[in-house]
């Protein structure tokens, strides 16, 4: 995955959990993607305090995902829940029984909207 695209859903999981202007940074170059300059010019600081901010950042992103998994345990519960919505699918398209097809369909819908 891409370095900033990753980073971006740490900052999502984690976010809150920086001081603000790391936060800001880190956003503004992840998600905005503004130049160091941009950033340093709309902070009011300079670009290698913005540097130094997202590297703070993203060391620290990486650092609570290490400890708390809660990225990795999202993207295993999304596999999941696909796995669920195959089967399902399955299910409903192969047996002879309406009762089981209805079933497996509500199970289906329900997985697919667990993940929105």
């Amino acid at each position: 995955m891409e370095k900033k695209l990753e980073v971006s859903l740490l900052l999502d999981f984690y976010g809150e959990l920086l001081k603000p202007s790391c936060r800001q940074a880190t956003d503004l170059y992840c998600n905005d993607d503004l130049s160091l300059s941009e950033i340093a010019q709309e902070l009011g600081i300079t670009r290698q305090g913005v540097l130094d901010k997202i590297r703070r950042s993203e060391q620290q992103l990486y650092e609570l995902e290490q400890k708390l998994g809660m990225m990795r345990r999202f993207r295993e519960l999304e596999a999941g829940l696909d796995d669920i919505s195959r089967a399902a699918g399955e299910i409903a398209g192969s047996s002879e029984d309406e009762q089981i097809r209805a079933l497996a369909r509500r199970i289906g819908e329900r997985a697919a909207a667990l993940k929105e």
